[in-house]
């Protein structure tokens, strides 16, 4: 098996994959006549990606003149409806492309979508990142009654083609937290490929920034394209590093297979960050993270060392973890996540269920 999967590209990729995925009951972007088993993350004698920070301004100074996108509307159960900024999947394939013919061989796209322990499919959004977007507006987040959240790792998943690389929970919790005037907030962002944060999340959160101040930000009134298009000049990308900067809004980036050395990372770059509201919480959020025993075994390591780094420092921490209730042909189960939580002495509590199409929920897990 060569552990490369092709499928179809369109603008609203989880809408197109998740009917595909209903029908089929596999994994998203797999072939239903390939095992799926054969290509559970690590792949015998290659190397797990290292764990590895990535540097904002550097990345902002590699971003391309524009980027496309579509908006993708999320009902939060009938009371109102979110609108999350994604760029577009066709715009991100036509980035890679041009790179390749400038001898560039980072992993993307090409001419497959999900490269088994080379690319693993962090470009895609899928049905448990919605999930969690509609449990985190049940929260209320900065809101003067909830739980202030400081520190927001979403562990965008570094196993497989199950990704939430898009990062629609965080853009979600970011968004609320401009329209609240919410400040000291921290967004840790990871993924096992490098190219998705550069290329689809740090986007995202522009995309996020300059809808939410078109109205209000004369230099944005003619950056956007009646053709869904964001220019992404100098003076637009310093206005954003700027309102990042007096909001005291933190947004770090990494990338590589979850290890003590990944954790390791997280830790030490929130120390750098502000720490000193002890009454504030730590929110670890995964979607589509516990696909295979393998990915469920390491994310879940991940999560209590991070929770076990905040309750040592005083802090409160939870994970907020949606998932398919069962992966066919692969192994991997909630229920199984949940099993093995508690086995760990976790608490873990079921938030939501969703029962139309595929079986999917989300539980939240903490220490005692």
């Amino acid at each position: 098996m060569s552990g490369q999967f092709s499928f179809s590209f369109s603008g609203e990729d989880i809408e197109a994959d998740e009917q595909a995925d209903v029908n089929s009951g596999a994994l998203p972007g797999s072939q239903p006549s390939t095992s799926a088993s054969a290509s559970a993350f690590p792949v015998a004698g290659l190397p797990l990606l290292p764990a590895t920070s990535h540097d904002i301004k550097e990345m902002l100074s590699k971003l391309p003149s524009k980027i496309a996108f579509s908006l993708l509307d999320v009902d939060l159960d009938g009371q109102k409806t979110i609108q999350l900024a994604r760029r577009e999947l066709w715009d991100v394939r036509v980035q890679l492309m041009a790179e390749e013919d400038e001898g560039k061989t980072e992993p993307g796209l090409g001419n497959h979508d999900v490269k088994t322990g080379v690319y693993e499919g962090g470009f895609k959004s899928w049905e448990s990142s919605v999930d969690l977007v509609k449990v985190l507006a049940s929260l209320h987040p900065f809101t003067p009654e909830a739980k202030k959240f400081s520190n927001i790792i979403e562990i965008l998943t570094p196993t497989s083609q199950l990704g939430c690389g898009t990062g629609l929970p965080s853009l979600a919790l970011f968004q609320w937290a401009m329209s609240s005037m919410a400040s000291s907030v921290s967004f840790i962002l990871a993924d096992y490929n490098p190219t998705v944060p550069q290329l689809v999340t740090l986007p995202n959160f522009i995309l996020a920034w300059a809808i939410h101040h078109r109205e209000s930000l004369p230099l944005l009134a003619e950056a956007f394209s009646p053709e869904g298009e964001l220019d992404l000049t100098p003076e637009i990308l310093a206005a954003f590093q700027e309102f990042l900067s007096s909001r005291q809004i933190s947004l770090l980036f990494f990338s590589g297979a979850w290890s003590p050395e990944f954790v390791s990372i997280i830790t030490n770059a929130q120390s750098c960050t502000n720490q000193s509201d002890t009454e504030s919480a730590t929110a670890i959020i995964g979607a589509e993270t516990i696909y295979s025993p393998f990915a469920l075994s390491s994310f879940l390591e991940t999560i209590l060392a991070l929770m076990q780094h905040e309750k040592a420092h005083g802090k409160v921490a939870e994970a907020l973890v949606g998932a398919k209730r069962l992966y066919f042909g692969v192994g991997g189960s909630l229920d199984d996540f949940v099993l093995q939580a508690r086995e760990r002495g976790a608490i873990v509590e079921n938030l939501r269920e969703e029962t139309e199409g595929v079986r999917r929920g989300v539980v939240r897990c903490a220490l005692p």
